[in-house]
């Protein structure tokens, strides 16, 4: 490979409203944005003119966007988008399909989502002047209704989003496995799943495996947790990635993960720092974190970025213009209260969650080169989104000159030996 070349990449784009206007701050951003020849956004909404139903579960506000929005993110400058991820079925296969053929009609390269698995998981490719570059997608955070099936010969496969699942496991030592084991008979729990696993309708547990309701817990001469990526997914994003190294100069792959390590939603779950760095042993340049709306850490292994969340780049979850039923019951509302009420009902009037998250309106936009397969450097360019503006006109990027925002991210890369240093507001990663 003799190929160098620069990208762009951003976390959430929740867009829910129009551009009201291109003034300085959208310029500036843009012009960051288009430094790079493969430019990355996770759209995390669906956009359609309410063609699916929505679904019994959402990934916690029912996303939906007019597809005019895509024309917004054009401007500032995306051709690669991330479609996996907790929202993408929140209408159902309707909505998905719709969002789908809207991201045809205005051109840009989208990968996570399909009619059957093998779509879902597949490389698509851009073509840019100086090479061409891969997108593999995939999301941890999903319902299991969500999955897309695969394909017989016999029977259809099942739309859907491509996933990475995870396999978690609670060790606890002899004696409070033994106490756990005592309290799930004295309250009939697995009664159910005992039953049926006799009968053949689950498989039968390892040695040295408890199940308590649906949580898998082993003896260990320890207590704590285990998250693993699940294999068969391992398996079928290696072998995407593999496919896409013969078709591009790079592969990039893109996570869209929730899960946390412990109680902060900084710290990566142990499986997706597993899986990310298996997908750089199989070839990927760079794997794309987003998911818990806020900035973690970054890694550098092998000559290649990791992040593990780039936060959101446009945040517009409370203005969502309907909600059906269930949102409403979820908080006690019934068919005479409108958006408003739910939506403040769930922030406590803008008191908890993600509205009154600080952290959830402040992240980075890294532009990274690479020459020969290989890490030259990252810019971070710190962005904000409007924290303590009214919903209705929070949730746009601009450049912030808060020096926090990057204390932070060298924080939190530290314990991956990654070095950011900074200069006129911006972080500087040397590969």
């Amino acid at each position: 490979m003799n190929t160098k070349m620069t990208f762009t990449a951003t976390g959430d784009s929740f867009i829910t409203r129009r551009l009201p206007s291109k003034n300085k701050s959208f310029e500036e951003i843009r012009s960051i944005i288009q430094r790079g020849e493969a430019r990355f956004t996770n759209l995390e909404v669906t956009v359609h003119n309410w063609k699916g139903f929505p679904s019994a579960q959402s990934g916690g506000t029912w996303a939906i966007a007019s597809p005019e929005v895509l024309a917004d993110l054009k401007e500032y400058g995306f051709n690669l988008i991330n479609c996996a991820n907790n929202h993408a079925l929140d209408y159902s296969y309707g909505g998905l399909e719709a969002t789908g053929r809207c991201l045809d009609q205005y051109g840009f390269i989208y990968a996570g989502i399909g009619k059957n698995l093998a779509e879902a998981g597949a490389p698509k490719y851009l073509d840019c002047p100086s090479g061409r570059v891969a997108l593999i997608a995939a999301t941890s955070s999903f319902h299991e209704s969500w999955i897309a099936g695969e394909q017989r010969r016999d029977v259809m496969g099942r739309p859907g989003i491509n996933p990475l699942r995870v396999k978690t496991t609670y060790l606890l030592t002899p004696e409070y496995f033994e106490k756990l084991q005592q309290i799930a008979d004295s309250i009939e729990i697995n009664a159910y799943d005992n039953l049926i696993r006799k009968e053949g309708f689950l498989p039968e547990l390892e040695e040295g495996i408890f199940m308590f309701g649906k949580y898998t817990f082993k003896k260990s001469d320890r207590n704590g947790v285990i998250t693993e990526p699940e294999e068969k997914d391992i398996r079928r994003l290696i072998k995407a990635i593999n496919q896409a190294r013969y078709f591009a100069d790079y592969v990039l792959v893109s996570i869209h993960s929730h899960q946390i390590k412990g109680e902060s939603k900084e710290q990566p779950a142990d499986f997706l720092v597993s899986a990310a760095r298996k997908c750089i042993d199989a070839g990927a340049h760079a794997v794309i974190g987003h998911g818990p709306h806020v900035l973690r850490g970054i890694e550098i292994y092998k000559n290649c970025p990791i992040f593990y969340s780039l936060g959101n780049f446009i945040f517009q979850s409370e203005t969502v213009t309907k909600l059906p039923q269930d949102f409403y019951e979820k908080y006690g509302l019934g068919h005479e209260d409108n958006v408003a009420d739910a939506l403040k009902k769930r922030s406590a009037n803008g008191t908890r969650g993600l509205a009154a998250d600080k952290e959830a309106l402040r992240s980075v936009i890294p532009v990274w080169t690479m020459e020969n397969g290989k890490l030259v450097e990252i810019k971070l360019y710190p962005i904000e989104l409007g924290y303590g503006l009214p919903a209705y006109k929070n949730g746009w990027p601009y450049l912030s000159k808060d020096g926090k925002i990057l204390e932070k991210l060298a924080a939190l890369s530290k314990p991956f030996n990654v070095e950011i240093m900074v200069k006129d507001n911006i972080g500087i990663i040397k590969g």
